[in-house]
C-alpha cells in the first residue's frame, strides 16, 4: 500500500496467498497483549474504524493509528455482529488461557478428582471460546448450546476416567500422562460438530471468486467442521505428546524432586513455548 492510500479494511493486511502472510496475519490478530487493553482503548479503536469506513476519521490520523485500531478491533469484536467479545473467549486469549489449562491438565493427572476438575475446566473454556466465536448466521438455541457443552464434558470425562482406569493396572506412569490428550481429542470430536450443528443441517454460505453469494452448502460445512476438529487435535498434540516424555525424565532427577511446587508452572511455561 502506498503512502497516503486509503486502506481497504475488508482485506487482510498481509498477503493470504502465502504461508508467511497467513502466519503474520494470525500472529497479528491473536497477539495476547491485546487482552490487557482497556475497555476505553477498544471502544476508541472501534469508533476510529467506523469513522474511517465513512471517511470521517479525525484530521491528522496516521496509517499506523488505523492499523493499530484495526488490530484491536479485530481481536476484540465479533466479525459478524460487531459486538465486543468476552475477553476469555477471544482468540487473543488462546495462548495464555490454553497454556495454563493444558499445563494443569498434564500436571494433575494422578487422581480422579483432579482429572475430573481440569477436564471440566477445559471443556468450559472450550465452550466459551466456541460460543464467543460462533457463526452469527447460524445461531444456536440455549438447549443446543447446553447439549453440546454437556455432551463434550461427558465424553471428555468418560474417556479420561476410563482410559486412566485401564492404564493404571496395565501401564506405567508415562502412558498415564497421555490421558488428558485422549480426553481432549474425544471431546473435540463431539463438541465442535454439536456447536456447529446448524451449519451441517442448513449449510454454510458459499461465494464465487467475485464475492457474490451463490447458495448454501452442507458439504462445505462438513468439510470445514472436520478440518476444525482435526486442527484442534493437531494443535494440542505437540504440548500434550512431547511434554509427558520430557516431564517423565525430568521428575526422576534429584533436583526436580526438590522443587515439586514448581512442576505445574514449568509445564504451563513449556506448553506456552510449544
Amino acid at each position: 500500500m502506498t503512502i497516503g492510500a486509503r486502506m481497504d479494511l475488508d482485506k487482510p493486511l498481509f498477503d493470504q496467498t502465502s504461508f508467511i502472510g497467513r502466519l503474520k496475519h494470525f500472529f497479528w490478530v491473536t497477539d495476547p497483549r491485546t487482552c490487557v487493553c482497556s475497555e476505553e482503548s477498544l471502544d476508541n479503536a472501534k469508533n476510529l474504524i467506523v469513522a474511517y469506513r465513512k471517511g470521517n476519521e479525525p484530521e491528522g490520523t496516521t496509517q499506523e493509528q488505523i492499523i493499530f485500531a484495526r488490530k484491536l478491533y479485530e481481536s476484540a469484536f465479533h466479525p459478524d455482529t460487531g459486538d465486543k467479545q468476552n475477553v476469555f473467549g477471544r482468540m487473543s486469549f488462546q495462548v495464555p488461557g490454553g497454556m495454563a489449562i493444558t499445563g494443569f491438565m498434564l500436571q494433575f493427572y494422578r487422581t480422579v478428582p483432579a482429572v475430573v476438575f481440569w477436564q471440566w475446566v477445559n471443556q468450559s473454556f472450550n465452550a466459551l471460546v466456541n460460543y464467543t466465536n460462533r457463526n452469527a448466521k447460524s445461531p444456536l438455541t440455549t438447549t443446543q448450546l447446553g447439549v453440546a457443552y454437556v455432551s463434550a464434558t461427558t465424553s471428555a470425562l468418560v474417556t479420561a476416567i476410563g482410559f486412566r482406569s485401564f492404564l493404571e493396572k496395565r501401564a506405567g506412569t508415562l502412558l498415564q500422562r497421555y490421558v488428558p490428550f485422549a480426553a481432549v481429542a474425544a471431546a473435540n470430536c463431539v463438541n465442535i460438530p454439536l456447536m456447529r450443528q446448524n451449519e451441517l443441517v442448513d449449510g454454510v454460505d458459499i461465494y464465487d471468486e467475485n464475492g457474490n453469494l451463490v447458495g448454501q452448502s452442507r458439504v462445505a460445512a462438513a468439510k470445514g467442521i472436520s478440518q476444525v476438529v482435526f486442527s484442534r487435535i493437531a494443535m494440542a498434540a505437540p504440548g500434550m505428546t512431547i511434554l509427558p516424555i520430557v516431564m517423565e525424565r525430568l521428575e526422576k532427577r534429584a533436583w526436580m524432586q526438590r522443587i515439586t511446587v514448581l512442576h505445574a508452572p514449568l509445564q504451563v511455561l513449556l506448553v506456552g513455548c510449544l
